[in-house]
């Protein structure tokens, strides 16, 4: 069950550009998350915390091109939602481990990767803010 934020006011803190109203006082997700491509819903407000960390994406692609692609195409992206439980996705997807690394794709349509999770560290998986919408 989502944690919402107490009457979801504005982060306080200093934000990207943009993601000043996705970010409630208390560092979580306003809005929901959505897929870009389907409109599937991925986390429900207040589901996340924001993060920021440099992080190392593949291009967007369908599950089986992600998976067959040894290209380093992609993007190294800052801006994440933090979930520290698997359970608190609506719809998720991964792929197989590439490395020590699952990939996070929509479930409903398999476009990603949207996000990333480190198998070494069983409670975080980051949704980048540049890879999903929010309503």
């Amino acid at each position: 069950m989502a944690a919402p934020c107490a009457e979801m006011e504005p982060a306080a803190a200093p934000l990207s550009p943009g993601a000043e109203e996705l970010v409630c006082a208390r560092g979580r997700n306003r809005k929901a998350v959505l897929c870009q491509r389907c409109g599937s819903r991925v986390l429900l407000p207040g589901a996340a915390t924001f993060a920021r960390r440099e992080l190392f994406l593949p291009s967007m692609k369908k599950k089986t091109a992600l998976l067959a692609s040894n290209s380093p195409d992609g993007d190294v992206l800052q801006d994440h939602w933090l979930v520290d439980n698997m359970f608190s996705f609506e719809n998720i997807g991964f792929t197989k481990d590439v490395g020590n690394v699952k990939f996070l794709i929509c479930a409903d349509c398999e476009i990603g990767p949207i996000g990333w999770h480190c198998l070494d560290d069983k409670k975080s998986f980051y949704i980048a803010l540049d890879r999903v919408s929010h309503e």
